[in-house]
């Protein structure tokens, strides 16, 4: 089965308080770790660098590759593997109203031989979300989907010096980035939480 592609940035330095993993705040889906989709003409670690600078700012080079893992998706559940127009029935003549780009997850709501009918949807926010803000449901060809994510994960470390704490714009979004303990990391989303546990890996 073809599978897309993820890769996750574990940006660390030392610092006079310990080794610190780079992080940042989105305006509505709380504190999170550069992460991203790899593009069709990428490796990973091209991908992991790439992220890294675009949701940082930080020209980086990688310390080693952690780990791979792969992700089989809940039944109803897929993701974009190929960016796609949607179409209002499934019949590529029919009205192609929005497109679905490459990496967003979206729910499934029917399938039919060649096509599925899938529903992407995003809240208001991700902590605690109150309503669904944005909404696209059609019909998208089924090559176009997969069930299996294979996310790599990349320990990186910045070409040169960072401040403590600064806001870069990226993806029509104001983004806080800081320098956290690893000892001491803030709340960070689900399922990143998890991920600064790799760094201890020998």
């Amino acid at each position: 089965m073809r599978a897309l592609d993820k890769v996750t940035a574990l940006i660390t330095r030392t610092s006079a308080h310990g080794p610190q993993l780079l992080l940042f705040e989105h305006p509505y889906a709380g504190i999170q770790i550069p992460a991203g989709t790899v593009e069709p003409d990428e490796t990973p670690a091209m991908a992991a660098l790439r992220e890294a600078r675009e949701e940082s700012g930080l020209e980086c080079v990688i310390v080693r590759m952690l780990a791979s893992h792969t992700e089989q998706l809940a039944a109803d559940q897929r993701l974009i593997v190929h960016t796609t127009k949607v179409y209002a029935r499934p019949d590529r003549t029919s009205f192609d109203w929005a497109v679905l780009r490459r990496g967003l997850s979206v729910a499934v709501e029917r399938a039919q031989p060649g096509w599925v009918q899938v529903t992407y949807r995003e809240a208001d926010q991700l902590i605690d979300p109150q309503y669904t803000t944005y909404q696209i449901t059609g019909w998208v060809p089924a090559e176009t989907v997969t069930q299996q994510r294979v996310r790599h994960f990349f320990q990186l470390r910045p070409r040169s010096s960072a401040p403590e704490r600064w806001e870069i714009a990226s993806d029509q979004h104001h983004f806080t980035l800081f320098w956290a303990n690893l000892a001491d990391l803030p709340a960070i989303v689900e399922p990143q939480r998890h991920w600064p546990e790799l760094l201890a890996r020998p």
